[in-house]
């Protein structure tokens, strides 16, 4: 059943809304409570973008990990603190001394939402399906971790000789090319999901377009979902078929998308929905009403500049810092965004890993190159300029159509052409999943893209921008870039001190080079309905879990 809204006339108390309140409080997910008695257990809320899929083989983006991670299972699932614990696994995983073996019994209560058992064989074909190239999932590169996946995302092996084996119907065998230090928290990450095989081969190039589509295992089951890119409004029913049913308290979950920020805040105002994204004017005016939340993510938002071409300008790196230095980021986040987001220091967000060995945060021993000087801006740009043999650049800008995101590109077009004589930007703000497509395609001179954590380490960054990565869209490369994070993945697997190095100076040398260009750390700033208690919301990984939410009058 779809929940749909009156976008009407809504009371609202215009621009003076610092005066406002709702009414609301905070929750931050750390006590889910009962429901009381009697009180409708259904919760609506409002996302910024449309789903760009529901196939937990190609998922790229926090919109449809947020979905899947609700409506899917895997071995692990982070708890309210965000550590890994055993969800579709019985107990915890029986791991090799030296790191590669994983031994993982399943719980033999788990079904799927058409009454089927949970199996390992559907562990092995959602790891096999995801990782085959016929599949072409950017998520791939993932699985390399796992024996053979390398060699079968790139067609040198078979899918059926990946690193995983069903022993038993519940019992499952791992093995690993190299020891992987975050691995537990893979095995909670929606790519490492299993899939029931029936169905997506019933379905074929259909499988998951629609809810009708697939089968669940998660908490909840997706509804109303009728298509990937263009939908505006799903749902996600309690599963009465999930293993962990009675924890689960929430009969329904209504999903609309709202792009503009003050319809958003109509609707919270009006009683319409219960979760709110707010964003510049009206996330500052709104920060003093209790139903305000700042909510931080392993998240950094960055330019990417499209160097795919051996002619291309954005190869210079006078160029690249000239327009890294022409970014005032304190502005950004204060007078544009205004949601609790801070200046990005670095690639790897602050607050995210911590040191082996005196727990001291990452971006505090990497340091930071990134500034707003105008005059050093003016001075690359000139070198830039005459290396380039040109007077003149002009820039398409490509980002998605939300609000804060056009607010956003629309900020570093006026600094841009206001720092650099002769630099021309003309903005095309798209959909969220036009932008996905042309950022792949490399269909952009400059594209303001995002990546929050698939876990809570530092190689979830790192690793996108070695030479030929997927997620490298702007075609960033450096051999010594390539060489530091090969040895953090490999040659230092089992040493943490040398691997932290390793991860150190990466991070620095891509930040010397300016080869993306970050921008700023998000936080996001919500109102959320006092009545709404338990929701969880990861700062890596799939974003937020709803399994224990609960609606209290």
């Amino acid at each position: 059943m779809k929940k749909r809204y009156a976008y009407g006339f809504l009371a609202i108390c215009g621009l003076v809304l610092a005066g406002c309140t709702t009414g609301g409080n905070k929750t931050d997910g750390s006590n889910a409570a009962e429901g009381t008695s009697g009180t409708p257990q259904e919760f609506n809320v409002v996302v910024q973008q449309e789903m760009p899929t529901a196939d937990l083989s190609v998922a790229t983006d926090t919109i449809s990990f947020s979905a899947l991670n609700n409506v899917f299972e895997g071995i692990y699932r982070l708890d309210k603190d965000s550590i890994p614990q055993p969800a579709g696994a019985a107990e915890k995983a029986e791991v090799s001394e030296d790191g590669l073996t994983y031994k993982i019994k399943l719980r033999e209560d788990a079904k799927w939402s058409n009454g089927d058992p949970v199996t390992a064989a559907d562990y092995v074909y959602g790891w096999q399906r995801t990782v085959a190239p016929e599949t072409a999932s950017e998520y791939a590169s993932m699985f390399a971790v796992v024996a053979n996946g390398k060699e079968i995302a790139e067609g040198s092996k078979k899918p059926e000789e990946l690193g995983i084996k069903a022993v038993g119907d519940y019992e499952l065998e791992i093995t690993l090319a190299k020891a992987t230090p975050y691995f537990d928290y893979l095995l909670a990450f929606p790519s490492f999901f299993p899939l029931h095989q029936a169905t997506v081969e019933e379905f074929g190039d259909k499988y998951a377009a629609t809810s009708a589509n697939a089968v669940y295992n998660g908490p909840f089951t997706l509804d109303g979902f009728d298509g990937p890119g263009t939908d505006t409004e799903w749902n996600y029913v309690k599963n009465d078929n999930y293993w962990d049913k009675d924890t689960v308290k929430l009969d329904q979950i209504n999903v609309s998308v709202v792009k503009e920020a003050n319809t958003a805040l109509n609707l919270f105002q009006d009683g319409q929905v219960d979760d709110v994204i707010l964003t510049g004017e009206l996330a500052q005016q709104m920060k003093n009403d209790p139903a305000y939340i700042a909510q931080p993510e392993a998240t950094t938002y960055y330019i990417e500049l499209n160097q795919r071409d051996e002619n291309s300008p954005y190869r210079n790196e006078d160029l690249r810092k000239a327009i890294s230095y022409a970014i005032d980021r304190e502005a950004l986040v204060n007078s544009i965004l205004g949601d609790g987001s801070a200046p990005a220091v670095g690639l790897v967000p602050e607050k995210m890993t911590f040191s082996p060995t005196d727990d001291k945060d990452f971006t505090e021993e990497a340091g930071s190159v990134l500034e707003y000087n105008p005059e050093k801006a003016k001075e690359h740009w000139e070198k830039a300029k005459k290396e380039l043999g040109i007077d003149t650049l002009e820039a398409e800008f490509l980002a998605s159509d939300t609000d804060s995101t056009k607010k956003l590109i629309e900020y570093l077009q006026n600094t841009l052409e206001e720092n650099l004589d002769g630099f021309k930007v003309t903005l095309s703000p798209v959909p969220f999943s036009v932008r996905l497509d042309r950022s792949n395609a490399g269909e952009f001179d400059l594209v303001s893209s995002g990546w929050g954590a698939d876990y809570a380490d530092a190689s979830s960054f790192t690793n996108l921008f070695v030479t030929g990565n997927s997620y490298n869209r702007g075609g960033y490369s450096n051999p010594e870039y390539d060489k530091l994070i090969d040895e953090a993945n490999n040659t230092y697997a089992t040493d943490p001190e040398k691997r932290w190095d390793s991860l150190i100076k990466a991070e620095q040398t891509i930040m010397a080079d300016q080869g993306v260009i970050p921008t700023y750390q998000k936080a996001e700033a919500h109102l959320r309905a006092e009545k709404v208690k338990g929701v969880v919301a990861h700062v890596a990984g799939a974003q937020y879990d709803y399994k224990w939410v609960t609606i209290e009058e």
